[in-house]
């Protein structure tokens, strides 16, 4: 591996993780890199990443394309937060909203002035002063209908057909030269260095590269059974083992926002498309039997099947190393986290970001490789806590919900959920994917109540304090009600075909 440009660069697997790559490789690697990706129509895809976080705007964006046509492309929606119902309790609800909620005030983040005013006796919700969750409680969306001096707080992701995504970046990774391999991979060569030097499709013919992705699944044929880079477990902090997925007839109107619905074990999705509404449950099959989690699933519809439901068995963790030799994992093959948070498609963005910043040249430097798996750790270890915080925060009566609170749960979130019961400080640690907002969405939407706040935030007079809140959640609410419903907003800018004839 002495060439110092790395003109050769095989992915292993499509989907979505292989066709992102492919589409980010292409429009980054140095002119001239081969590019090539080997994948089996044979073997399907888990294909259950329809919801995403705002991050993915700056994916797309990079590569060139436009929003409209890739929500028209793949049946595509808007997202302003995740909706979760009955997690603090049987009939408790609430969202972790994209964007900001209020305005700072000086050296003290918003919510202190809000949990001043609660202690004296103020009613208002945290979410009163969201612009994003006044416009999903409406079912109303617009990009940002602001103005540069006050901005609206907003931000959004979408919901998509992952299957028609991976299509649509196939087409425009093709279209930049991407050469794409049709066949199964039955043999990994490697080198007298250990280095993967090619491999073998069912057909004979060999794939020789440089350097070697692995988008091959929960299998990792690359990194897991030629590399052996082994698999740190989660399953003590987040034990649901299963999901089971079906889509149905999609229901009106569409709601801009996504719902984990807490059950008996474990949570049911909802992400509205327009063509169909895709629909999930993730359980633990110590407290859920498959055909139980089937019947709740399906109950738990709001428009007719259009499939039967599809399994999925997985091990919550990741790769020990996400990076050996000259492999990097990526998706499935990297590790899996339930799609609690919508970080699946996330973690293959950043996984591509972050091995793009460490791209080696004319050898591949060990230290550069274990600051790269240093910083992915970092980056799952985060995102984890974040999901862990939402089951052991929870207020159900059911034996799966009792044995969440009380399993042990890392230090970090301890210290964190401790941190804010004191006087409401949420911490920060810079690889965490979540802001504080998003932590204190949910620690508030799951009944964590802090002691205290700020002792700044009493600086200001209670009328200043007052008139301060009433014009932050005037502003959210106006916000809001300037944006046309979210159907409408699809329909004047980025509808499929199909959806534009049901509309009219």
């Amino acid at each position: 591996m002495t060439d110092p440009h790395r003109r050769s660069v095989v992915i292993v697997g499509g989907g979505t993780a292989g066709w992102m790559a492919a589409a980010a490789f292409a429009r980054f690697l140095p002119r001239g890199t081969h590019i090539a990706l080997v994948e089996s129509e044979a073997i399907g895809t888990v294909g259950v990443g329809e919801a995403t976080i705002p991050q993915l705007r700056l994916f797309n964006a990079s590569l060139g394309i436009d929003e409209d046509a890739f929500l028209r492309a793949t049946q595509g929606t808007f997202k302003l937060g995740i909706q979760f119902d009955g997690w603090s309790s049987a009939g408790g609800s609430y969202i972790h909203a994209f964007g900001t909620i209020g305005r700072g005030w000086g050296l003290v983040p918003f919510h202190h002035y809000w949990l001043r005013h609660l202690q004296e006796g103020g009613t208002s919700s945290l979410w009163d002063y969201s612009a994003s969750a006044q416009a999903a409680a409406k079912g109303r969306f617009a990009r940002d209908p602001g103005r540069p001096e006050l901005p609206s707080g907003t931000a959004w992701a979408f919901h998509f057909d992952a299957g028609l995504y991976a299509a649509f970046l196939r087409r425009h990774a093709e279209a930049a030269g991407v050469v794409r391999h049709e066949g199964q991979v039955c043999m990994v060569e490697r080198g007298d260095d250990g280095d993967i030097a090619s491999v073998t499709l069912d057909d004979g013919r060999i794939v020789a590269g440089d350097f070697f992705v692995d988008c091959s699944g929960f299998r990792g044929l690359l990194i897991e059974e030629a590399l052996h880079a082994g698999y740190d477990d989660w399953s003590a902090y987040l034990p649901c083992d299963r999901a089971l997925a079906v889509p149905c007839e999609t229901t009106r109107p569409l709601t801009p926002f996504t719902r984990a619905t807490a059950r008996e074990a474990g949570w049911q999705w909802r992400i509205p498309l327009q063509h169909r509404t895709g629909n999930g449950l993730v359980y633990s099959s110590e407290f859920l039997s498959d055909d139980r989690a089937a019947e709740l699933l399906l109950a738990g519809l709001d428009g007719k099947p259009l499939a039967d439901p599809r399994p999925l068995r997985f091990v919550t963790g990741k790769r020990r190393r996400v990076w050996v030799s000259n492999c990097v994992a990526l998706g499935l093959a990297a590790g899996f986290m339930e799609p609690l948070e919508s970080t699946s498609i996330h973690l293959i963005q950043s996984g591509i970001a972050r091995l793009l910043d460490y791209w080696p040249g004319d050898r591949i430097d060990e230290t550069d490789v274990a600051d790269f798996n240093r910083r992915t750790d970092a980056e799952w270890l985060a995102i984890r806590d974040f999901l862990v915080l939402h089951y052991y925060a929870n207020g159900r009566a059911e034996p799966f919900w009792q044995a969440r609170r009380a399993a042990a749960i890392p230090e970090t979130v301890a210290e964190r959920i401790a941190l804010f019961r004191a006087n409401g400080r949420i911490g920060s640690h810079p690889d965490s994917l979540f802001t504080g907002v998003g932590w204190l969405q949910v620690m508030i939407g799951q009944g964590i109540a802090p002691a205290g706040y700020h002792a700044l935030a009493d600086v200001l007079p209670a009328a200043e304090l007052a008139n301060f809140l009433s014009l932050s959640a005037r502003h959210a609410a106006h916000v809001a009600d300037k944006m046309p419903t979210h159907e409408a907003f699809i329909a004047a800018h980025c509808a499929a075909p199909s959806f534009s004839e049901k509309v009219a």
